[in-house]
């Protein structure tokens, strides 16, 4: 009986990825659609930012970073009443042993804290920083400069939640959309052309402000995207197919979102951004 019981659970698990997958296949781009979201998790989420550019020829030609948090663990399950929730390794224990899982491998507070890093950074509130996040299960999506993370992670995993299951957020009162869910091809998301770079603590040892110096020099006025993966062990971003090159910035093992906050920092000060 117990095994029929972790079997049924395991059932229940794949059938709701696959309904995902299927509903964001099908639903992709979703227009004008009306999504029901909860109003109490998208309250005061939107910020004061810049001027972003409209169309696409603006957007090929605006000078920004671009930073893709790639292989971010967000799984969605169903609790017991039947509500949609993110899992993770404190909450989840026993689920993801039943998946046959490893409990790093379920650590979306990671996501969380790289938003937080990247999103207050005066880089992006100077209109110059780009966030894409892509899933371990290929889902990708796209967030808004003027987009204010959540500061609880509770707050933040209902807000991913919502992401992942209605494809886009808006803002309370608004039409802005704060996350929606793309079509997972970077041909369709990055401009033309841009150099690619994954970061990893396996990669060449570089000083990172140096390095960006010297990108600023070679493609200056272009834009720019630097991988980070969003995980707590691996190197994901060596494995992204497109890359240019792979880095390393730093002698010791760094936090994914202390990559990202060295990363604004040093094009900060590449780009007199202060």
């Amino acid at each position: 009986m117990p095994h029929q019981g972790k079997k049924r659970e395991l059932k229940e698990e794949d059938k709701l990825q696959e309904d995902s997958e299927q509903e964001i296949d099908q639903q992709l781009f979703y227009g004008d659609d009306e999504i029901v979201q909860d109003k109490t998790i998208t309250a005061g989420l939107i910020s004061d930012a810049p001027k972003l550019p409209k169309n696409f020829e603006e957007r090929q030609n605006w000078k920004r970073l671009i930073v893709i948090l790639e292989a971010c663990q967000l799984q969605i399950t169903k609790n017991r009443r039947g509500d949609n929730e993110l899992i993770n390794c404190d909450d989840h224990q026993r689920t993801i042993k039943n998946m046959g899982k490893r409990y790093e491998d379920f650590r979306p507070d990671i996501t969380h804290q790289c938003l937080l890093s990247l999103m207050d950074s005066p880089l992006n509130k100077a209109g110059k920083l780009q966030v894409i996040i892509r899933t371990n299960k290929n889902v990708m999506i796209e967030i808004n400069p003027h987009m204010r993370v959540p500061r609880t992670y509770k707050r933040f995993a209902g807000l991913m939640t919502q992401c992942l299951t209605k494809f886009k957020i808006k803002a309370e009162g608004s039409q802005t959309v704060l996350m929606k869910v793309i079509k997972n091809t970077f041909d369709k998301v990055l401009p033309v052309g841009v150099r690619m770079i994954g970061t990893s603590s396996k990669a060449k040892l570089v000083d990172l402000q140096e390095y960006v110096d010297n990108l600023e020099e070679m493609d200056n006025d272009k834009p720019v995207a630097f991988i980070i993966g969003g995980v707590s062990v691996g190197n994901p971003a060596m494995e992204v197919e497109g890359i240019s090159d792979a880095v390393c910035i730093s002698n010791y093992g760094l936090s994914a979102a202390c990559v990202c906050t060295k990363l604004c920092s040093a094009f900060e000060a590449a780009w007199d951004v202060l």
